[in-house]
């Protein structure tokens, strides 16, 4: 990947915007760039990555990406998450080592063709930008990494009730993990807006931390699908 830095005028025509809106993003703390001097400076794989969080819905959409196409249609939970996606209780103790767990457990499943990419592709994202956030989440994906290697576009999910320390944002530790395996082709869609809308709903994350089995935490993200459904309707 070219990954030299860009200048704000380079941004603003990667990005197909003004040159005012890439300044405002960037002095808003909404656009990872670095100030050298009196100029800013953005690295093209960090633009990449944030470019995939708002396709994504993880970050709200200011831009859109370059070639992005409008998303074909919206997956319900049940289309790409099941009960035994769910890992209860993560063994898993090192930032490392929960991605290595969750892999595994992909390929085990046959949603991935191998574990060993998997890993290297997530920890790959998360140098480029760490994926967890606020309030115990993380939200991993390999969009635009080898989606061949995706058997089906899917979602897991860790749970560390412990919590691991996973570079996020408000410094807490991360407790719920998901996990997404993304075909380009057939995943271009910001799907994970709706899970995050689900997760912001206020007693949903306590939910999933006190539930018990997964089961109990797959019917639990089932119930705040079916809670956000009349909202997304009337958007």
């Amino acid at each position: 990947m070219d990954d030299r830095l860009m200048t704000i005028k380079q941004l603003a025509t990667y990005l197909n915007v003004n040159e005012r809106t890439v300044l405002k993003l960037v002095q808003d703390g909404l656009l990872p760039g670095v100030k050298v001097g009196n100029q800013w400076r953005f690295r093209r794989a960090m633009i990449d990555t944030w470019l995939d969080d708002q396709m994504l819905g993880i970050t709200p959409r200011y831009v859109e990406p370059p070639g992005a196409a409008e998303p074909r249609r919206l997956l319900t939970l049940a289309s790409c998450f099941e009960p035994n996606h769910v890992l209860p209780e993560l063994a898993a103790r090192s930032k490392l080592s929960v991605v290595v767990e969750l892999a595994a457990h992909a390929e085990q499943l046959g949603l991935v063709r191998e574990a060993t990419w998997f890993v290297g592709a997530l920890v790959q994202r998360e140098n480029v930008m760490p994926s967890a956030m606020e309030n115990g989440l993380a939200f991993m994906h390999t969009l635009r990494r080898n989606p061949q290697q995706v058997t089906r576009p899917f979602m897991i999910l860790g749970r560390s009730k412990q919590g691991v320390d996973f570079d996020a944002l408000d410094g807490k530790p991360t407790h719920l993990f998901f996990v997404l395996g993304l075909k380009y082709d057939e995943l271009h869609l910001p799907w994970l807006s709706k899970l995050v809308q689900m997760l912001v709903q206020p007693e949903v994350v306590p939910a999933l931390l006190a539930a018990e089995g997964g089961a109990q935490i797959y019917q639990r993200l089932a119930d705040a699908e079916r809670r956000l459904e009349p909202v997304v309707a009337r958007q």
